[in-house]
């Protein structure tokens, strides 16, 4: 009995650990990728910032890139936690709608510019970051049929998160060829109104 108490108290302390890493990593590495870009940052570099060897780097990402990665991976998981938090009487566009800006607004303008000029530097970035769209619809897709568990809503529910993904990439685009000229809850926004105004 006593044994097993310690073991689950060991394995929560493991896990703590590498979360704490884990995020030692992401952020040591986006603070590099800032201070010398993206091109002239080693995994070597960023295993040192992190106070770990480039060994154990492998251990949590396959390369730089992942760590950049990362970031986008996150969008998914963020969208559909807020969409669960949107009151019930929305319609499925109009909820996505309103997660999202709130996930952007909650970021500072500033982080969204360095990380998105980052992505730019790497073609192998970029080309990964498109195929990310599709996890985050996935996403979406499971969170809205969670609110309208109905089967017979299903495929209007997953036209509804791949309308919603593809305003949300113009948005992005919009940010990224203004230079954050415009915040990207107001090019959210803009875009959702486009879309709301073709159906």
């Amino acid at each position: 009995m006593t044994g097993g108490g310690s073991e689950g108290q060991g394995e929560g302390l493991r896990q703590r650990k590498r979360r704490e890493t884990l995020e030692r990593l992401r952020d040591g590495g986006i603070r590099l990728f800032v201070e010398k870009g993206y091109a002239a940052t080693t995994v070597d570099d960023i295993a040192q910032a992190a106070g770990i060897s480039r060994r154990t780097f492998f251990y949590y990402f396959k390369s730089k890139d992942d760590i950049l990665l990362s970031l986008q991976a996150d969008v998914g998981a963020m969208l559909a936690d807020a969409l669960r938090r949107v009151p019930a009487d929305r319609r499925p566009l109009d909820a996505i709608r309103e997660a999202a800006v709130g996930v952007c607004a909650a970021i500072p303008s500033g982080d969204m510019i360095a990380i998105d000029r980052l992505m730019r530097e790497s073609e192998a970035v970029q080309a990964r970051k498109q195929a990310s769209y599709v996890e985050q619809e996935k996403a979406l897709f499971s969170a809205l049929c969670e609110r309208w568990p109905q089967p017979e809503r299903r495929t209007g529910l997953r036209l509804v998160a791949m309308l919603a993904i593809g305003a949300m990439r113009l948005a992005s685009e919009a940010f990224s060829r203004e230079g954050g000229k415009r915040s990207m809850p107001e090019l959210l926004n803009e875009a959702f109104d486009a879309l709301a105004g073709e159906m």
